[in-house]
């Protein structure tokens, strides 16, 4: 077999015995034929790439660059996570998905793409939402874990599954004009846990859908990803391993970090006290999205729609909680914007009110707000359950959701 140049070998999940086994067509040799020519890949390295078995945890904004990328680049295996359908929404930054997908499944979407890219890569669909209970099944079957993931317990979810299975873990996130990109592999360095030993309070971090994101920064996030995840499949390089990389769009800037093992770590440190999956969305103080339960506080867009119809005079304020640039967007009539920000130092604007409902975009921020609103004080405040875009739904079409 080929040798490497053992100074730019870097740790490599891959089998030695599965990669001898792996033989290239002519076909492929024509396809690959850039990568080929290069002595950091060359033709051990390039059937390296076909052996691998990789799984990618979301289709979305980071999922999109890098299945097109590591398709194009030759990974034999990729398997893909995920249980949502296309959205108009998805369209400004995932871009393995188009307009015509809009209602499908992301993963039959993502697959049909992929293959348009590489017929050669065999796709594995894993059509669900990754838990406890089948995280160690799907990941043991693979070489390498690539998160994509946009929320706090399942990046937990998937560090701890890759650190009990002994898989490197290539994480990212972006939120804004700003992403993150690191390694993790216990065996090597640190955890995502050694950085982040806790999550962050609920509704600390707003979700991309509440704070929004640049449409450009998943592709650059997503492709430095999927550069680290070739480098440990080569076995080539330096990998982000023990580093953690800073992406600052608005200002062009990349910021390294050195990341340390945690002698204290729960679950990779010596000591460890996680031998086994847990819990995440209690972890994390979070309801899973499906599961978020209806309060005695809630009411209706179509209840809204009638007090306000009904309404007389100052008897009823209308709060709406979103951003001043979600206020531009659209804003139902006659409503006060406080934005929930905001809201703790300007509570008592809304002394005397008799009732206050508030709303959002989705329901989720508003309904903080009430409990914000129950703990100053007021007793008769409610949240429109579904926020602007139920109201769109069932009560006025004419107002755009976003």
């Amino acid at each position: 077999m080929d040798t490497l140049n053992p100074t730019e070998v870097c740790p490599s999940p891959l089998p030695p015995d599965r990669v001898e086994a792996v033989e290239l067509s002519n076909e492929e040799i024509l396809r690959y034929g850039r990568h080929l020519i290069m002595p950091e890949v060359g033709l051990i390295g390039q059937r390296r790439l076909k052996a691998a078995r990789v799984l990618l945890i979301g289709t979305g904004g980071l999922g999109s660059p890098l299945g097109l990328y590591l398709a194009a680049a030759g990974v034999g295996t990729l398997g893909l996570v995920d249980f949502d359908v296309v959205d108009f929404s998805n369209l400004q930054r995932q871009i393995i998905h188009g307009t015509k997908d809009v209602g499908r499944p992301k993963l039959l979407s993502a697959r049909e793409r992929i293959l348009d890219v590489n017929p050669h890569c065999n796709v594995e669909l894993h059509e669900t939402a990754l838990t406890s209970a089948n995280a160690l099944e799907i990941v043991r079957d693979y070489d390498l874990v690539i998160d994509g993931t946009d929320n706090f317990p399942t990046r937990y979810l998937v560090n701890d599954a890759c650190v009990l299975l002994g898989k490197p873990n290539v994480y990212g996130s972006i939120f804004r004009f700003t992403g993150q990109c690191s390694v993790f592999w216990a065996e090597h360095g640190p955890c995502y846990r050694c950085l982040y030993p806790e999550p962050p309070p609920p509704g600390m971090v707003p979700s991309c859908a509440e704070g929004g994101v640049l449409g450009i920064l998943p592709g650059i996030v997503g492709c430095m990803q999927a550069n680290e995840a070739v480098k440990l499949l080569l076995g080539r390089g330096e990998p982000l391993i023990g580093r953690l990389i800073l992406f600052d769009a608005m200002r062009m800037r990349f910021r390294e970090f050195k990341l340390r093992k945690d002698p204290d770590c729960p679950i990779c440190g010596p000591n460890r006290t996680i031998h086994a999956l847990i819990d995440y969305h209690e972890f994390c103080g979070v309801h899973a999205e499906e599961a978020v339960p209806a309060t005695e506080f809630d009411l209706a867009p179509s209840e809204v729609a009638r007090r306000l119809e009904n309404r007389n005079g100052n008897d009823l304020v209308l709060l709406d909680v979103r951003t001043p640039e979600e206020w531009e967007i659209c804003r139902l009539p006659g409503a006060k914007l406080i934005p929930i920000a905001e809201l703790p130092e300007r509570v008592r604007e809304l002394e005397g009110a008799p009732e206050i409902i508030a709303y959002c975009r989705s329901g989720q921020r508003s309904a903080r707000a009430v409990e914000l609103l129950r703990a100053a004080g007021h007793r008769r405040v409610w949240n429109m359950a579904g926020g602007i875009l139920r109201w769109s739904d069932e009560v006025d079409p004419t107002v755009p959701k976003y």
